[in-house]
């Protein structure tokens, strides 16, 4: 039903402006105002039946918007962590994650869309014309305010006041930490976590793809095996946690081509253990390039020598890949000999 379909009697009056007529073009003024375009009215406008299903629609949207952020507040509170759901066609999916990002995406749509369709159907839509006028204010006000503002400043006293005027700037600037504290509540402070792994003396070198206990002779001269530490099992509740910390790169390099003193004493037989995280953002390192002993992190590009202490040769890492120590225990097995040399990962504060 539109406008042309109502009797006269029951559209809204229109009132006459003088915007709303054409002007006409003359020397002075080239360009003739077109002025407003005549008002359709919506069907919401003439008919109150109308009105009133788009209010409850409107309610309708609010409503569910409602029940989406209950489901939230209980997709929350009853969905364990580690349960998972398989979604198609994505996949395998966190139940709690799903179920969370559903309800309050649901939920803000459903807010938006209610408001959206109020705007449209129910709030007026009809222009209006303001003219422009000057932002500035005029010089008598700007002085009229400046001078009440000295005489303020004058009256306050704040300049002779030296410990009042001290003591609240003190006041002020420390209040917002109040606010600062609360995001401990964004969960444990991380402590000196993230400057030990699992690896300590004694633990074996286990590889990653056959999980098995690493020998010397398992590492061929130009080859790049990745290795975990003994114990640490992938179906472990905290695996992804520990192998970002722990996730170990072994190369075998000619004894008298590794560069570094430090590196050769802490390797065994010419087999030197490094860090596989890189130094720069944390990705893992998987390129070796077995002529130069270069490894190269696929994000940024950032290439460490690994017989020269795993120094930065290239790209925006800011220091070396930390070393493992490393030798041989009574059954033949690589084991480490401690933890790594320093935190491994970017060089973060929250290292700890």
């Amino acid at each position: 039903m539109s406008s042309q379909d109502t009797p006269e009697e029951k559209l809204p009056a229109v009132q006459e402006t003088e915007h709303g007529a054409v002007g006409v073009a003359d020397e002075k003024h080239p360009f003739a105002d077109p002025g407003l375009p005549p008002h359709e009215h919506r069907v919401q406008d003439i008919d109150e039946e109308a009105a009133k299903r788009s209010e409850r629609a409107v309610a309708f949207l609010f409503t569910l918007s409602m029940v989406a952020t209950v489901a939230f507040i209980v997709s929350y509170v009853a969905i364990p962590a580690d349960k998972s759901i398989y979604v198609f066609p994505i996949g395998h999916l966190s139940a709690l994650n799903f179920a969370l990002g559903l309800s309050l995406g649901l939920a803000l749509f459903l807010i938006g869309a209610g408001a959206v369709h109020w705007a449209r159907t129910l709030m007026s839509d009809e222009e209006l014309v303001d003219e422009r006028h000057a932002i500035s204010a005029p010089p008598e006000v700007k002085a009229k305010v400046l001078a009440d503002f000295k005489q303020g400043a004058k009256e306050s006293a704040i300049g002779r006041r030296k410990l009042v005027r001290n003591t609240m700037f003190g006041a002020l600037a420390l209040f917002p930490l109040s606010g600062v504290m609360l995001l401990r509540d964004l969960g444990p402070l991380p402590g000196t976590k993230l400057r030990h792994t699992m690896w300590s003396k004694g633990k074996q070198l286990v590889n990653m793809n056959t999980n098995e206990p690493l020998r010397p002779s398992d590492i061929a001269v130009g080859s790049l095996t990745f290795a975990k530490p003994e114990g640490l099992e992938e179906h472990d509740e905290d695996f992804q946690t520990q192998i970002a910390k722990a996730a170990l790169m072994i190369v075998r390099i000619q004894p008298d081509n590794i560069k570094d003193k430090r590196e050769l004493d802490w390797s065994y037989q010419g087999i030197v253990a490094y860090s596989k995280i890189c130094t720069h953002v944390g990705c893992p390192i998987s390129l070796y390039e077995q002529q130069t002993h270069h490894v190269l992190c696929p994000c940024h590009q950032s290439t460490f020598d690994l017989s020269d202490g795993a120094r930065v040769i290239f790209g925006p890492a800011g220091h070396a890949l930390p070393q493992l120590r490393i030798g041989v225990n009574d059954e033949g097995y690589l084991e480490a000999l401690g933890d790594f040399s320093e935190p491994v990962g970017p060089a973060f504060w929250e290292r700890g």
